[in-house]
């Protein structure tokens, strides 16, 4: 299918670019002949990046949760290349271990809400003046986290549910304006952020509570070429892998179905209780420790 929106000649910001899916992403625009800015925390790691892409590409190093920082790189990203067109709101976390709501420390729960959601609305926020000028393109990186259970990982599902609302928000406020927004759903993409969530504690128990076919992992390019097919088509939902968009469909059916199924379930049960017991024996450590 021939694109809608032609990124050759384009600008694009890509936060959360030096690695991964956000990487691929501004690659990939790039070589439909789009300028980028690779945005990322680190300003070398992200220089690095832009170098690897080629020459319309620029390293801007800026924190998604420092609102100055990021309209800074909208600045420069538009000094730079005249303009900026596509802004993709890629950059995020996960919190470094499976937790409950009680037993997850408050500080980090909202450092992952903090760079999920509202470093995505600042990303949004700042971008925002160029793309409605240029009747361009937002796109906003949601999950399936965005209306699967978050049970053990609420802050990154939260903040994933709250990015869905704000894409879908965005499309239709933009489309009078001339400009479009995306919202892409990923399932499990073979990144550092999905291989270490991987690796932690009780992680391999809690797989085997999953249908295998739900835990089959795509790379970081083929999520890339989904998220840029559906710019290109001012899709307003991308799903990444595919099949994922039939299990949204019926998210109303199946949502209470899952839900109950996972507050019954004994081996989900018996992690939950595991993870608590830790958090309490962690925090009492911690008391004794203060009180010596």
């Amino acid at each position: 299918m021939p694109p809608i929106y032609d990124l050759n000649g384009k600008v694009a910001l890509v936060t959360g670019a030096a690695r991964g899916i956000g990487f691929e992403t501004a690659r990939q625009m790039h070589i439909r002949g789009a300028s980028v800015a690779v945005v990322d925390l680190d300003s070398g790691q992200a220089r690095e990046a832009a170098e690897r892409i080629g020459e319309r590409a620029i390293g801007l190093a800026a924190d998604v949760t420092d609102q100055a920082a990021i309209m800074q790189a909208v600045a420069d990203t538009v000094e730079r290349f005249g303009g900026l067109d596509v802004a993709v709101a890629n950059a995020g976390m996960a919190q470094s271990k499976l937790a409950t709501v009680r037993g997850i420390g408050a500080e980090e729960w909202e450092r992952v809400f903090e760079v999920d959601l509202l470093g995505v609305w600042r990303t949004v926020r700042a971008a925002l003046p160029q793309v409605v000028e240029r009747r361009g393109h937002v796109a906003v990186i949601g999950s399936i986290y965005s209306w699967f259970n978050g049970a053990l990982n609420s802050p990154y599902a939260v903040s994933k549910a709250g990015v869905e609302s704000l894409g879908r928000a965005l499309r239709t406020e933009l489309a009078p304006l001339g400009a479009s927004a995306t919202v892409a759903y990923f399932g499990w993409v073979d990144t550092r952020l999905v291989q270490d969530s991987f690796d932690q504690p009780h992680a391999d128990r809690l797989r085997e509570t999953f249908p295998r076919f739900l835990l089959s992992r795509i790379g970081p390019d083929d999520a890339a070429a989904a998220l840029v097919r559906g710019i290109e088509q001012r899709s307003p939902r991308v799903f990444a892998p595919r099949w994922w968009r039939y299990i949204s469909a019926l998210r109303g059916i199946l949502n209470p179905l899952i839900d109950r199924r996972l507050e019954r379930q004994r081996t989900r049960q018996e992690i939950v209780l595991a993870i608590e017991a830790e958090a309490d024996e962690h925090g009492a450590a911690a008391v004794s420790a203060v009180s010596r």
